[in-house]
């Protein structure tokens, strides 16, 4: 096994998770503290042959491109806090990830590959990416459709999930893979203390 090559893919992982983090809490800073317009994009109107302006959308809000992009010149509070929720949940998920698997680097790094802690970190990760997928397209989807909602009440909100789901399947064969890891360590160990 090429330690070095993990010893470096470790730290520029955990780079990367830092790099996700405080983008995270330098958009969120930035975004909350801007006064300037609040735009979403939304398909409601997609088929539709209508002139922009004959929408049914709320005051201050402008319309473009037959009504799938809405802007809100003066955004309340909970518009603005919707317009972070369609794009915060991806980096914090991304940023969380990205530590959890350059943790794990770490265990191969220091333990080697077939331990009860690699095993373990693998199965933690993906349980993180398993629940934490389907959760941040949620929040994602269920933030633009509420802040679709609030410009143009004609289209109503509710739940949404938004992006793709496929990164689950990778977070049950990590779970799968862990398991398979955690027994034949235990299978190895008891091999040892019968010799």
């Amino acid at each position: 096994m090429n330690t070095r090559l993990t010893k470096t893919l470790a730290s520029v992982t955990l780079l990367l998770a830092v790099l996700s983090g405080l983008a995270f809490i330098g958009t969120a800073i930035t975004h909350m503290a801007d006064d300037g317009a609040v735009c979403v994009e939304t398909g409601f109107w997609a088929n539709a042959e209508v002139a922009p302006d004959s929408l049914p959308i709320g005051k201050g809000v402008e319309a473009t491109g037959s009504g799938t992009r809405l802007c809100q010149d003066d955004p309340s509070v909970g518009q603005r806090a919707a317009d972070l929720g369609g794009e915060l949940p991806w980096l914090l998920f991304g940023s969380v990830v990205l530590l959890l698997f350059s943790r794990l680097l770490d265990a191969v790094v220091d333990k080697g590959p077939f331990t009860e802690t690699v095993a373990r970190r693998l199965s933690t990760l993906g349980w993180v990416v398993t629940a934490g997928v389907p959760l941040a397209s949620l929040v994602v989807g269920s933030s633009r459709s509420w802040l679709v909602g609030s410009m143009a009440p004609v289209a109503g909100s509710g739940l949404e999930m938004s992006g793709t789901l496929e990164l689950v399947l990778a977070g049950l064969a990590a779970v799968v893979m862990g398991k398979i890891m955690r027994e034949g360590v235990r299978m190895r160990e008891d091999l040892e203390g019968t010799i």
